[in-house]
């Protein structure tokens, strides 16, 4: 028994033994490895990680990731006013009745594309006809009556007393009278013909074959729409940047994702005391009428240029760092092995809706060159030195798109 307990004693002091050995090998082994981590951070040969690169997903160090990618330009930075507007046609103008009559024709319907001068509404031309049948007859008996009243005047030397009979012939017999009433007559025949003032669309259709229009009675509208404009409102402030034939790019709520180009057609030259804006007009090309009056738009008018600047696409800007955020892209480059993404930190400056200006002053030494590859998607997680490859669609080929 007391054997046993020996051997049981012996054994304890030998685990006790083992494990404080175990936990001294442990404290070494680990505290040369935390030393060589830490001489590779801080070696200056590396490129300095910015801390919410260490804390973001990483992707595989071999395997190359797909990218999308733009080349730096050298080009004019269009600084931009914005502002919302809505479609308008060209011209416009409601036809109504000039005569009373009934309606005997209307070869068009809405929507119908028509020249200047179709024919657009027949009025039933029997009484008007009628009314310059009888003017015209009573033109002819005037015109019996003024010539046997001047009928041997020829005679007459002085030319005074010939001129000043034949005005006194030509009121007696109501020629003068005779002349206009047929004038107008013909007028009110002609007036039974409603046509095109221009070339457009029909649209507001407002009567039908066989009723009774008077006059003033609206009868349709014709609008022209090509080009249509886009009529927007512009802060004060802003109407000075701006010129009349100057660059616009139109997006309509009717077509996502589609852009009008058209150009600054006019600048009302009066301010709204209310709304502090002026109406700027836009003018688009509209050949297959897609664009309808009402439309809802958004406009961009192209306001201040700056030329000669470096210009990289807004997608490729990124911000890292915490506290201080600091600005930085990513540059494809060429490697021994393959492509890598390295960054740099840059200075950016002005912007528009689609590219950012890179300044060559300023706190950040990083600078790109027209003609480099930077990123524009697929990019945001990357790490300096990330083997990559460059693709037209990120998702299709399995990588990260942009956010």
């Amino acid at each position: 028994m007391s054997h046993s307990r020996r051997t049981l004693s012996l054994v304890t002091v030998v685990l006790i033994f083992m494990l404080l050995a175990a936990g001294v090998v442990w404290r070494v082994v680990g505290d040369d490895l935390l030393g060589i981590g830490q001489d590779e951070i801080a070696s200056p040969s590396a490129p300095a990680l910015p801390e919410s690169e260490m804390a973001a997903p990483q992707f595989s160090a071999t395997v190359a990731q797909p990218v999308g990618g733009a080349e730096v330009l050298r080009d004019t930075l269009w600084i931009r006013v914005t502002a919302a507007g809505q479609a308008e046609a060209h011209r416009r103008t409601t036809l109504a009745a000039q005569v009373d009559g009934v309606v005997r024709g209307i070869p068009v319907r809405e929507n119908d594309a028509v020249r200047g001068g179709t024919v657009l509404v027949q009025i039933d031309t029997t009484e008007h006809a009628l009314v310059v049948a009888q003017a015209r007859a009573d033109l002819l008996a005037a015109q019996t009556d003024y010539r046997q009243q001047v009928l041997f005047d020829d005679v007459i030397e002085d030319r005074a007393i010939r001129d000043e009979r034949e005005r006194i012939a030509r009121s007696r017999s109501g020629l003068d009278q005779a002349e206009v009433r047929l004038r107008q007559a013909e007028l009110q025949l002609a007036r039974t013909v409603v046509s095109a003032p221009f070339g457009g669309r029909i649209a507001d259709v407002g009567v039908v074959e066989g009723q009774h229009v008077t006059v003033a009675t609206e009868l349709m509208t014709v609008v022209d729409l090509d080009p249509i404009k886009v009529e927007v409102q512009v802060l004060e402030a802003e109407l000075g940047l701006l010129s009349e034939g100057r660059h616009a790019a139109v997006t309509f709520a009717a077509f996502p994702g589609e852009i009008f180009e058209g150009r600054i057609e006019t600048i009302n030259p009066l301010v709204d005391p209310e709304s502090r804006t002026g109406r700027v007009t836009v003018l688009l090309p509209n050949r297959d009428g897609r664009i309808k009056p009402g439309m809802y738009a958004e406009v961009s008018l192209d306001a201040e240029a700056l030329p000669d600047r470096i210009l990289v696409p807004r997608a490729a800007i990124l911000e890292r760092g915490t506290g201080q955020r600091r600005t930085m892209l990513f540059v494809h480059e060429e490697g021994p092995t393959g492509a890598l993404a390295k960054w740099r930190y840059v200075n950016p400056g002005r912007e528009n809706d689609t590219y950012v200006e890179i300044l060559r002053d300023g706190p950040e030494q990083g600078m790109v060159e027209p003609g480099e590859v930077v990123l524009v998607d697929g990019h945001h997680y990357l790490a300096h030195d990330t083997p990559i490859r460059l693709v037209d669609d990120v998702i299709a080929e399995g990588g990260r798109p942009g956010r």
